[in-house]
């Protein structure tokens, strides 16, 4: 980033058992992002300023107003204003209701009924994917996540993600929005042309409705978290054949579903 900064340095307080001070301590940025999208307000995102361009652009993706990167005419950023500026080779007719209207459909054919906006119900398609993965791997992954975010440990305010092999990490992303991490991944994912097929997704967060459909998005076939799972973000995972593992913590983790892709001894 050319003129902002990711941290700034505030007066705090800071109490313990036996003692009491003032301290200077490392606070996470939080910067709101407008997006125009063909001279037409979008969407405003509130993040961590890292990385617009891919956060920008696996955004769109998500939302489903963009296939590939090469649909992008020109993305400008004017970090100062806080204003991102698409234009797209095609024209595009937005429509609030669309992006953000419920919608109730009975998923990939089966009979009870899954909660989708519109353009998840467009983007968010069954997962192929022949990854599999050992928990020796699940767990080693989770903690070289935990330990390559400067920005956590300076500020402990940001979420972090990571697209992976079984065997290393690829791609990582902070942000103070845990989805924002994840349309990051997806940016760059498309920008670069880097391939999600049989990828890994490792999470510091919560696994979510919003998280679980992001990580179908971008098309990876397992999601690691730290953390717990919802009802919701579980029945997705089944009928979105995403292999979902939470608590990934003590050298423990729990399955929750499509298990098959978790190699056991």
């Amino acid at each position: 980033m050319s003129e902002l900064t990711i941290t700034t340095r505030l007066p705090v307080l800071k109490i313990s058992a036996d003692q009491h001070g003032w301290e200077d301590d490392e606070i996470v940025t939080e910067y709101p992002l407008t997006i125009f999208l063909n001279d037409e307000e979008f969407a405003t995102i509130v993040c961590t300023p890292a990385d617009l361009e891919e956060m920008v652009i696996g955004f769109l993706a998500a939302e489903g107003v963009i296939k590939s990167y090469s649909e992008i005419k020109q993305l400008t950023i004017n970090e100062a204003q806080g204003f991102a500026y698409v234009d797209l080779h095609k024209e595009t007719i937005l429509s609030q209701s669309f992006y953000s209207k419920r919608r109730i459909t009975s998923c990939c054919g089966k009979s009870r009924q899954s909660f989708y906006f519109f353009s998840d119900a467009r983007t968010a398609k069954p997962v192929e994917s022949t990854a599999t993965v050992t928990p020796a791997q699940c767990m080693r992954l989770m903690k070289e996540l935990q330990a390559s975010s400067d920005i956590h440990r300076q500020t402990g305010g940001v979420h972090n993600a990571a697209l992976c092999t079984p065997d290393e990490v690829l791609l990582q992303f902070s942000d103070i929005g845990r989805h924002n991490a994840l349309d990051k991944i997806y940016g760059k994912c498309l920008r670069d042309n880097i391939s999600t097929t049989d990828k890994i997704l490792v999470f510091s967060g919560r696994i979510s409705s919003e998280v679980l459909l992001k990580a179908a998005k971008i098309g990876a076939g397992i999601i690691l978290s730290k953390s717990a799972p919802t009802d919701l973000a579980l029945q997705l995972a089944d009928e979105l054949k995403l292999t979902a593992v939470g608590f990934i913590r003590n050298d423990k983790m729990n399955v929750y579903t499509q298990a098959e892709r978790i190699l056991l001894p």
